[in-house]
């Protein structure tokens, strides 16, 4: 029986970028399997909160990286992505050890989906995902020089395809099929 073939994109984007619509619109149109370098953090601390913020789980991976290593989060992922076939998405690369565990699997690319700081701001205030979202841009710049956050540019210059989302949404999502257009040549 031949195996069908596993290609993985590695989604990395600052906050309120634009990644869960890309992941959400891969997923819907190109059947695209989802997967998250944070749902370890998540599925953590939903056992003790109903809503987490973005400094809880900044918190608990720092805590998670001192206890198992910087590729903690990639190693609670392998045994997924092995199980799976296909296209897979892995949202939210945000360390350097993340570049590597994707790049690790042969058919792999990374997408980084970025945008101006303060559009980034204006869009994270006002979706009410987690308990911090409703900040001011300071606490905001704040947050981003995290050590969770700090990386991600750089991960975003290693990418192979990059898409600078100040437009609207059908621009984001035009914008993502002419990326899978050129990933599935």
């Amino acid at each position: 029986m031949e195996e069908k073939r596993k290609l993985i994109i590695g989604l990395v984007g600052e906050t309120g970028s634009g990644k869960d619509t890309v992941a959400k619109y891969l997923n819907e149109k190109y059947g695209a399997k989802l997967m998250r370098f944070a749902d370890p953090i998540k599925e953590t601390l939903n056992i003790f909160f109903d809503k987490s913020s973005k400094q809880d789980q900044q918190w608990l991976f720092t805590e998670f990286k001192k206890r198992f290593g910087g590729n903690v989060l990639g190693m609670a992922l392998r045994k997924k992505i092995e199980r799976n076939d296909g296209l897979i998405v892995v949202n939210g690369l945000r360390m350097l050890e993340d570049y590597g565990f994707i790049k690790s699997f042969s058919d792999s690319v990374i997408l980084y989906i970025t945008a101006d700081q303060k559009l980034r701001w204006e869009r994270v205030a006002g979706r009410g995902e987690k308990s911090d979202d409703n900040i001011d841009l300071e606490k905001f710049q704040e947050i981003e020089r995290a050590e969770t956050e700090i990386h991600i540019p750089e991960l975003g210059s290693r990418a192979e395809f990059v898409i600078k989302n100040e437009k609207d949404l059908a621009y984001l999502l035009s914008e993502t099929d002419r990326v899978m257009g050129k990933i599935m040549q």
